[in-house]
């Protein structure tokens, strides 16, 4: 009879030829190899990662890649265009396969652009274009920003629409996106205005909202003091309207005063259901990262790709929130 220490020899003596022996044939043969290699890197540098929305961009982007084959490389410029230009430099010299960007500054990101030109990587943008002249962007997929606005005027009119009133456009206008929305909700606001002199939208302001609370919040403290019988606010996206709201709250003015956002980020549907919102054109960031990194996978096997694509924004209100699932 084996004894314990003889039996545990023996099952060592027996692994020890099964993975030496067994790993020499699977060296030869090249046969159930556990280990795939990447196709290569799609780099992304959103704006800012602070942002819940380029976040949800990022994690589809990832999920997406991975499907393919690709690794992902994410990095944070924190809404700074040198930071991200620095970025664009760290990814050619990686000789990344593709550069997703959501340009920091849609002009001054250019030269940094056409160094990944140079470099023969492509270039692709989501949800904020790149304006610059002389750069090769292969594709863009985005938010129908114009379309988006102009829901958020009518959004207004709903609010405004019998009596007019004065209102307060927080914008960000180095993102492309962000002007967009803008001249969209002019657009609507003016024509209301050129068939309804009586009941007037008027904007009395238009300041910048860094795209975040912190700005927001002052810029509309600062109207408020110009301002005090203010009717309405639009803001650029979640954050800015957020940080608009706290500074209404704090002069007692959150029942007078309505406030719409843009991007239908989470806490945005959640102070919309709370009534601190009235409403948001929203978007859909999960569908961005998803298509293009398609759009990136087809033109790397050399197929065409469309230049723009849009994706219409629907409109979110309080009725919205209450039913959807997301917020039960």
């Amino acid at each position: 009879m084996k004894t314990l220490s003889t039996r545990i020899r023996i099952l060592l003596l027996a692994s020890t030829f099964y993975f030496f022996g067994c790993g020499s044939e699977q060296e030869s043969t090249g046969i159930q190899q556990t280990v795939t290699a990447s196709k290569g890197t799609i780099a992304y540098s959103p704006l800012t990662l602070s942002n819940p929305f380029f976040k949800v961009i990022g994690d589809h982007i990832k999920a997406e890649a991975r499907k393919h084959g690709y690794d992902t490389l994410m990095l944070d410029p924190n809404e700074d265009v040198k930071t991200q230009s620095d970025q664009i430099d760290d990814f050619i010299s990686k000789q990344v396969s593709a550069i997703i960007l959501v340009p920091c500054n849609r002009l001054s990101i250019g030269p940094a652009v056409q160094e990944a030109n140079k470099a023969g990587i492509p270039v692709f943008t989501v949800d904020a274009q790149c304006a610059a002249e002389g750069v090769e962007i292969v594709s863009h997929v985005g938010t129908d920003n114009f379309q988006g606005g102009a829901l958020a005027g009518e959004a207004m009119i709903e609010i405004l629409g019998k009596t007019g009133g004065k209102v307060l456009i927080l914008d960000h206008k180095t993102a492309n996106s962000c002007v967009l929305r803008v001249q969209g909700f002019k657009k609507i606001v003016d024509a209301h205005n050129a068939s309804n002199p009586a009941a007037k939208i008027e904007v009395v302001s238009e300041l910048p909202s860094g795209a975040n609370r912190t700005d927001s919040y002052k810029a509309t403290a600062d109207t408020l003091q110009a301002h005090e019988d203010l009717a309405a606010i639009f803001a650029i996206n979640d954050p800015a309207a957020l940080g608009a709201y706290t500074a209404v709250q704090e002069k007692s003015l959150e029942n007078s005063i309505k406030i719409i956002g843009f991007d239908g980020q989470k806490e945005g549907k959640v102070a919309i259901k709370e009534g601190k919102i009235y409403a948001d054109p929203i978007q859909f960031p999960d569908q961005m990262g998803v298509q293009i990194v398609q759009y990136i996978i087809a033109h790397l096997a050399g197929e065409e790709v469309e230049e723009t694509v849009l994706i219409p924004t629907s409109l979110y209100k309080k009725a919205d929130a209450e039913k959807d699932p997301e917020l039960q």
